[in-house]
């Protein structure tokens, strides 16, 4: 098995190794990539942009937070904490945040233009060290922390605890009678490293492609 270390990123050549092995030791995997084809090594921007799309996806659908994400781009440009911060709670509305999320991602452009928060060391940090850092910053939890790890940082062994889509996916994949609990999910996923984030896209692709998006 291929040995892939938490602070390593995962380039094109990596994510094609792990999707190799990943086809070899589980054939419900393999049967996806023969049925769907590769998946996309989808990618969020780092930074303050990359957290904002991870809270923008907090319990909504993909569709629902990149619409938010394009508006937001277009409202302000490049989505950086500064620009962010210029605008008002009722525009954030406009733009598809809720009161809540709105909340969060100005606390944390707040902190990004205090010097108080630094998204660019978490580049420099094990999985469990960023994970803990970014989990300090009120409205990120576990996973949008492991969402911003998996998209941003491109860390290949991180695993979004909590993810229904990926919940429904393995029911679908395994052909199991129900949606397998998230503790159970979190099981199965161990034996998939060190490339969960590769099995995630996997999922997360049969997910997509089985119902036209």
């Amino acid at each position: 098995m291929s040995k892939t270390l938490s602070s390593q990123v995962l380039t094109e050549t990596a994510f094609a190794e792990g999707i190799a092995d990943l086809s070899s030791r589980d054939a419900d995997l393999g049967a996806v990539i023969l049925k769907w084809g590769r998946p996309p090594l989808w990618t969020h921007a780092q930074g303050f942009a990359g957290i904002v799309m991870a809270i923008l996806a907090q319990q909504v659908s993909l569709e629902s937070a990149s619409a938010a994400y394009a508006k937001l781009e277009s409202a302000i440009g490049a989505i950086e904490a500064g620009a962010f911060l210029s605008l008002d709670a009722r525009r954030l509305r406009e733009i598809g945040f809720s009161r809540q999320k709105g909340t969060y991602a100005r606390d944390i452009a707040l902190a990004i233009s205090n010097s108080e928060l630094d998204m660019a060391q978490l580049q420099t940090l094990s999985d469990e060290q960023a994970r803990e850092q970014l989990m300090e910053i009120r409205g990120v939890g576990r996973w949008t922390a492991d969402t911003y790890l998996l998209f941003s940082l491109l860390r290949p062994d991180v695993w979004p605890s909590g993810d229904l889509a990926l919940a429904k996916s393995i029911r679908e994949v395994k052909r199991l009678e129900q949606i397998p609990g998230f503790d159970e999910v979190d099981h199965m996923a161990a034996g998939w490293r060190p490339w969960r984030a590769v099995a995630a896209r996997i999922l997360w692709h049969a997910y997509l492609s089985e119902r036209g998006r």
